[in-house]
């Protein structure tokens, strides 16, 4: 593949169009193309064979044996060289990033999540926290979930600080963004007659049953609720199990961060396993 080199030395057209993936979701997902920061996550996005449209640097300083052999080995349509001073209000680093990735977004599709007779699957509705949303990938990937399901109207799963938080993991495990709970619903019905075990658990602070009694040997889709509001009625009513982490009765808190809820539940579904 032959490379083209854009030099952009003012903000013109071409850092506009840039600038736009990092900032707008409308724009970004219209263009099919997000950016991405950071040494794990480029790494990681190159490793699991993403397609990656560009690289964008400036050689106003020296670039880092890493950054000269990723820019040399990863073959990209476009190299866009900028002047440290846009480099540096582009980047959202404090100490500016030397290299930044455009990658091309993945079809939006379930078939995305390789299904399995011993699978975990993660539903996330509606997450408002880009955070939360970068640090549960994280430990879906650390925990062996065969993929991540966004569902409802939330935080972007490809806005620059949901990527960062990941770490990496995002690259690794497979995220799909569905709008309607009719499509969840229609792949569950699918899923069931494939794979007669599975079971839909959700978790509430408010469940009947604790972590530790349910039985997670069985394929599983794991049901979490926005961090406000927790499962909506349709959720708590497609779910086989409300279970329930205990906590200690002496706690002021009166519930966990969904992040940590959804650590410790997959940590419990791998116990369980091992």
């Amino acid at each position: 593949m032959e490379t083209k080199v854009v030099k952009i030395w003012v903000e013109d057209v071409p850092y506009q169009h840039l600038e736009v993936l990092k900032t707008n979701r409308t724009k970004r997902h219209k263009a099919g193309e997000f950016f991405v920061e950071g040494v794990r996550n480029i790494n990681e996005a190159v490793k699991n064979r993403w397609e990656i449209e560009a690289f964008i640097y400036s050689r106003e300083k020296p670039l880092s044996d890493w950054a000269y052999d990723t820019l040399e080995n990863v073959p990209v349509g476009t190299h866009f060289e900028l002047t440290d001073v846009l480099m540096q209000k582009l980047s959202d680093k404090e100490n500016t990033s030397e290299l930044i990735a455009v990658v091309s977004m993945p079809e939006n599709d379930l078939s995305r999540i390789k299904t399995t007779q011993n699978m975990t699957v993660v539903v996330f509705d509606r997450p408002t926290n880009k955070g939360n949303l970068g640090t549960m990938l994280r430990s879906c990937d650390a925990l062996g979930v065969q993929g991540l399901i966004v569902t409802g109207h939330g935080v972007d799963i490809y806005d620059p600080e949901t990527i960062g938080a990941s770490m990496g993991s995002f690259f690794k495990v497979p995220v799909v963004n569905i709008s309607t709970f009719a499509e969840l619903t229609g792949w569950l019905q699918k899923l069931k007659a494939q794979y007669p075990g599975l079971q839909v658990i959700g978790t509430s602070a408010h469940g009947s049953t604790d972590i530790a009694a349910c039985d997670f040997k069985l394929p599983t889709i794991l049901l979490i609720g926005n961090e406000t509001e927790g499962l909506s009625r349709n959720y708590k009513e497609m779910s086989d199990k409300l279970v329930f982490i205990p906590m200690s009765p002496a706690s002021s808190a009166s519930s966990l961060n969904v992040a940590c809820a959804a650590s410790i539940c997959l940590y419990e579904i791998n116990r369980q396993r091992k």
